[in-house]
């Protein structure tokens, strides 16, 4: 009951009825994953993953997709309470957005895609996580601003909200007329930006997903040539950046990166931010380019070559499709 008053208040104050709360809720669902013994991405995303996701089309939901990396199985549970088996249709790292198949009808209807750019700052919206009938929550957008995550990813704008929601991961971001805007994927503790502490979640825009979910649905990723990975966790601290983890086995790893090594210049160029890191890493070309990278280890400075490769070559398919 609380979700509904929630989503035909937000309704209201956008002077909007469509599509009815029902149908919204309806859309709304619990992703279930079992990771594959011996997956890469247990050790940080452990080996039973749960967050929510959003049917976006009859027979697809969009959620996270580190929730079903490496998967085994995956459970989609509705609203109502009818859980489906699903399948990992496509993973995009570039995003980060997963898209599930299902196996069964969910009986929800499904969302529409919103323009996620046109949501400005300040301006309400709805998450709600899955069970959506005791999750709902109306959050305001604190900043839109660029993204760059320690594990090679960045987003030019992604979506700030507050006050934080605990349950995010996969979350849909609903506008006031019931369509999605984007899907949850961090909690942050700086949502308004500036250094200011302000604890709020980060969502990945739904504008991302428009161009390539054909592409998505057809050959389970994009089209576009993979971008080159070198499997480094890197920290932004005081003007440098310090490398926190190496994916084991992993190219860096291989190369003779180690923790702690300050990443000093990708071929030749200075880098002091994760922003200048990844522009001049992915300008190199396509996956399996030679990257070199110079580090400060210690009081010596060592250059490196790193053979980089496709991320999705470095883990395990899902064996659900």
């Amino acid at each position: 009951m609380r979700t509904l008053v929630l989503i035909l208040a937000l309704a209201a104050s956008a002077a909007l009825a469509q599509p009815t709360a029902e149908q919204t809720l309806s859309a709304v669902v619990a992703v279930s994953a079992k990771i594959q013994p011996g997956a890469r991405s247990t050790a940080t995303l452990g080996a039973q993953r749960r967050g929510s996701g959003a049917l976006i089309r009859d027979e697809y939901v969009l959620t996270i997709g580190y929730l079903v990396l490496e998967a085994a199985a995956v459970e989609v549970t509705s609203s109502a309470g009818r859980t489906v088996p699903a399948t990992v249709a496509a993973y995009d790292h570039v995003s980060g957005f997963g898209l599930l198949k299902l196996l069964a009808p969910s009986g929800g209807t499904p969302l529409a895609l919103g323009d996620s750019a046109a949501l400005g700052e300040r301006e309400p919206a709805m998450v709600i996580s899955a069970p959506a009938r005791e999750g709902a929550n109306i959050v305001r957008v604190a900043s839109r601003r660029p993204f760059s995550g320690g594990w090679e990813y960045m987003l030019d704008s992604a979506i700030f909200t507050y006050p934080a929601v605990p349950d995010w991961s996969g979350a849909p971001l609903i506008g006031a007329s019931g369509e999605l805007l984007g899907i949850g994927s961090l909690i942050v503790a700086d949502a308004e930006g500036k250094g200011a502490e302000s604890p709020g979640n980060m969502f990945v825009p739904i504008d991302l997903l428009k161009p390539i979910l054909p592409e998505l649905i057809a050959n389970g990723r994009r089209k576009a040539p993979p971008r080159p990975w070198l499997g480094v966790n890197t920290d932004e601290l005081r003007g440098h950046l310090f490398v926190s983890r190496l994916s084991p086995e992993g190219p860096a790893e291989r190369a003779g990166l180690r923790v702690d090594d300050i990443v000093l210049a990708v071929a030749g160029q200075e880098v002091a931010t994760l922003a200048d890191f990844y522009t001049k890493l992915w300008s190199r070309g396509a996956a399996g380019v030679d990257v070199p990278v110079r580090v400060l280890r210690g009081a010596q400075v060592r250059n490196l070559t790193v053979r980089s490769v496709d991320r999705m070559q470095y883990y395990r398919g899902s064996t659900t499709q």
